[in-house]
């Protein structure tokens, strides 16, 4: 095994909003907000009930038939679990994620493998059904600012492209030279070399990024069994007209999530806000909400306007070119998959349990929100930084100011003058009474006195601070290395890094022992740091 796992408390790591860490611990002020938690007897209560009785299983295998053709190594496990979903006692764990640049950050890796491994958890408490893990694509998205980059080895790569619209559509033919750059900052190995031409054989020989990124995904986890959907499908959005009409003409998922933030507000923030329409109108290099403007329908920032009839017609004949906005797309997954669970992280799951409501309201079966793993990974190098300087492995998770403060603290007499105020009080309150008796007009020259003895306590306290970090620079800068390793610029590592810094170390190792660690305890649920061996 290439890791040592040790867990640690969501709580403890001090990482989460108080949202996401009481949804965890089910306080009273969430559970409003779900139906089913993350516990084994919600999984057996979900069971009890009649799911999905909505679904067109039929359509939907035959279109993931279909887009599992769009590349060439699509594996024979995934076409196992596509066949499956014919069967109703099959039911489907899904994550999603935008597409980013060689995957983006370390999570986009965790989050697929969090939803490999539920599956494989409920098929051994639930041995009856078939669960399958897929990857949802956010490949309707546009903000490509988000996704045109990847933090390798510290160094940012960006990929250029003057294209519009969804970024799933954007053409990968220009990423040759963002692929030499990377080659140059991986190095030669044989891990590396490996990497680089699965780069290439993905971004390079398909035409555009969800095709490419499918070729990667399915390269690396398709030995799992893992589909890659895509929810841009003509044949899929035909299943969900009804629901497109209602959220635009009748406003229902505003009106109704709406409600529920004002209900979250009592406690938290809100993460997303619902528009009265929630739908994007596509075209190629568009993707532009549609926005009701006295009685006509019009497609922002461009010159194209509906009558409401005209609206509807489209919606029945070309429903492709309706995109759902982040509202609506969870209604429109749960729609069109017999989805027990979404495996997300807090920013997801926060915007999730502002939906239940809406899914009542729309008869579509609200999942259960599992959060995805959180995982650290602590190189042998870095074990030893920690060991030589006598960390607790819980204080990584501290603020870097704070932990070196303690561990001057710890590393030397605890030096604080500030224990002299209270004597220097005491005296300048004796000179005070004394000089009251005296002459009273002397009380100020006395008070500015102890004022400037309390200043210079101060000052000395200050000097006495900053000789004790020199004394100790050389470790301070060690506590530093360690928290720019685990906390690249300023950001948990899972949220930074790409996995190519690790897969170019340990090959596909590293994934299949992710696999192994990154595993779902029904009964808890913890930050798991994985310490390399």
């Amino acid at each position: 095994m290439l890791f040592t796992k040790r867990q640690f408390s969501i709580q403890k790591t001090k990482l989460f909003s108080s949202l996401f860490e009481n949804y965890i611990q089910q306080d009273e002020t969430v559970k409003p907000f779900y139906k089913y938690h993350i516990g084994q007897k919600d999984f057996e209560a979900f069971f009890t009930e009649e799911h999905f009785n909505y679904l067109n299983r039929t359509v939907l295998v035959e279109s993931l038939l279909k887009q599992s053709q769009l590349v060439t190594n699509t594996s024979k496990k995934t076409i196992e679990s596509i066949r499956l979903l014919n069967n109703d006692n099959t039911f489907t764990v899904t994550t999603g994620h935008q597409l980013c640049l060689f995957t983006g950050p370390l999570y986009f890796i965790y989050k697929i493998i969090s939803a490999i491994n539920l599956c494989k958890t409920l098929t051994e408490k639930f041995p009856n059904k078939n669960f399958v893990p897929v990857y949802w694509m956010a490949n309707e998205d546009h903000d490509f600012e988000e996704i045109n980059h990847a933090n390798i080895f510290g160094k940012k790569i960006v990929w250029i492209s003057e294209e519009k619209g969804s970024v799933g559509n954007f053409k990968t033919e220009n990423l040759a030279d963002v692929i030499a750059e990377l080659k140059t900052i991986l190095g030669d190995n044989e891990n590396a070399t490996h990497l680089i031409k699965l780069f290439e054989d993905a971004y390079l020989k398909n035409e555009n990024l969800s095709d490419a990124t499918r070729f990667l995904v399915n390269e690396l986890f398709g030995d799992y069994g893992l589909i890659t959907l895509d929810g841009n499908d003509k044949t899929l959005k035909e299943l969900f007209k009804k629901e497109f009409k209602t959220d635009i003409f009748k406003n229902t998922s505003f009106e109704i999530v709406s409600e529920t933030i004002n209900q979250l507000k009592e406690n938290y923030s809100a993460q997303v806000s619902p528009r009265l329409i929630n739908v994007f109108y596509t075209e190629p290099n568009i993707r532009e909400r549609i926005e009701k403007q006295q009685e006509r329908y019009q497609v922002l920032n461009t010159d194209i306007i509906f009558s409401k009839d005209e609206l509807e017609t489209m919606i029945d004949v070309n429903p492709e070119k309706l995109s759902p906005n982040v509202v609506l797309r969870p209604l429109y997954q749960q729609k069109i998959l017999p989805n027990i669970a979404y495996v997300g992280g807090p920013g997801e799951l926060a915007y999730w349990l502002e939906y239940k409501k809406m899914f009542e309201a729309y008869n579509i079966t609200f999942p259960i929100l599992m959060p995805r793993h959180f995982a650290m990974i602590i190189d042998k190098g870095t074990q030893n930084k920690i060991k030589k300087l006598n960390l607790e492995t819980e204080s990584i998770f501290t603020d870097g100011e704070d932990l070196v403060k303690a561990f001057i603290r710890t590393e030397h007499a605890d030096v604080n003058l500030n224990n002299f105020n209270s004597s220097l009080n005491d005296m300048f309150n004796s000179i005070t009474e004394l000089v009251s008796t005296i002459d009273k007009s002397l009380i100020g020259s006395v008070e500015a006195e102890k004022q400037k003895a309390l200043n210079g306590i101060l000052v000395l306290n200050q000097k006495i601070n900053k000789a004790l970090k020199q004394k100790s620079e050389t470790d301070i800068n060690q506590i530093w290395t360690i928290k720019s390793k685990l906390f690249p610029n300023n950001m948990p590592q899972e949220r930074y890094d790409n996995f190519s810094m690790y897969y170019t170390k340990y090959g596909k190792a590293f994934i299949e022992n992710l696999v192994e660690d990154l595993t779902y305890n029904l009964d808890s649920f913890e930050y798991k740091v994985l310490f390399e061996n």
